[in-house]
This record gives structure tokens, sequence and C-alpha cells, in this order.
């Protein structure tokens, strides 16, 4: 079973960053098609960034070229870079395995991009 802690997430100005973390425990985790979802206010959920089972990298075209995933292995965290954030960006962020997600989610982290 694999738990999954997000954390990093706030309230940031339209252009600022932020770095969101994952950190995962559980006696089977690979970061191996790990990723990124983010759920906005009256959206459905969307993969914003994984690691495919390659360990290449996919993001979503909404945020290419200002999300980049990574992952420390030794630590069990897989990171979400997010820089030239918009207000569209506004969301609960939860990290899990793409595109079959593990059943359990974590609470997700809150991000609000607002002047």
């Amino acid at each position: 079973q694999v738990q999954l802690v997000e954390s990093g997430g706030g309230l940031v100005q339209p252009g600022g960053s932020l770095r969101l973390s994952c950190a995962a425990s559980g006696t089977i985790f690979s970061p191996d098609g790990m990723g990124w979802y983010r759920r906005a206010p009256g959206k459905q959920r969307e993969v914003v960034a994984a690691f495919t089972r390659a360990g290449s990298t996919n993001y979503a075209d909404s945020v290419k070229g200002r999300f980049t995933i990574s992952r420390d292995n030794a630590k069990n965290t897989v990171y979400l870079q997010m820089n030239n954030l918009k207000p569209d960006d506004t969301a609960v962020y939860f990290c899990n395995y793409v595109p079959v997600p593990f059943p359990s989610w974590g609470q997700g982290t809150q991000v609000t991009v607002s002047s």
C-alpha cells in the first residue's frame, strides 16, 4: 500500500512560482509512472505532468515550458516546480500514478494564483 502526501501549495501572484512536493510511503513505491493531477473549481481532474514508465516526462499543453516534474528517489518524493503561474493554474493539486491512479489519494495541496 502507498500513502501520498502533497505539500507546498499556497497563494501566489500571477507570474510567481511554487514548488510542490509529494512524499510517498509504503512497502511498494516506484516514481516511474508518478505524476501530478489538478482539479480546478467546476472542472474535471486533469493530468498536468507525469513520468512515463520509461522515465521520460509528459506535460499538458497548458503547462509546457512553465512546469517541471522531478524526483528524488532516495526520498521517495516527486516534485512539481511551477513557474510563471497564471490564474488558470488555480486548483487543488494531487500526485498519483498516471494514467491509472492508485485507489488511495492524498489530501492534495491548494494552489491559488491571484493578485
